[in-house]
């Protein structure tokens, strides 16, 4: 699920799909349209899922994706060496969540954590 909008409309702290992977925004710069040309504006940011840096320089007038990144909360049914079964509050259905061991440490079975749910992918946010 995504849609477009201009590269003028994005903030920092939004999303913005760069090559087929979502991202969150760390900076935005523009410049000034020379005489030829129009402006450019360049855009760094994350990967959610892989914690790979991308940029990317556009004109501002040209449209680009950005991804709907539904946030939701889950129960803590299980926890596996690899993952984690919540059962989401909302629809009462299970999602297998991969995790690292830092993030194991600091969830409990029982206890409610906060995930997204971008492009059909999973992920634990836990800040």
């Amino acid at each position: 699920m995504k849609e477009q909008v201009e590269v003028r409309e994005l903030k920092e702290g939004r999303y913005v799909i760069i090559d087929e992977e979502p991202c969150i925004i760390k900076s935005i710069s523009h410049s000034k349209p020379g005489k030829h040309g129009s402006a450019k504006a360049r855009v760094d940011a994350i990967g959610i899922f892989d914690n790979q840096k991308k940029s990317i320089v556009q004109p501002v007038t040209t449209k680009i994706y950005v991804p709907t990144v539904e946030r939701k909360t889950g129960q803590v049914l299980s926890i596996s060496d690899t993952s984690v079964q919540l059962m989401d509050l909302g629809s009462f259905a299970t999602v297998d969540i991969p995790i690292t061991a830092d993030q194991k440490e600091k969830i409990e079975e029982g206890k409610e954590v906060p995930y997204l749910f971008v492009m059909g992918r999973t992920k634990l946010d836990l800040r």
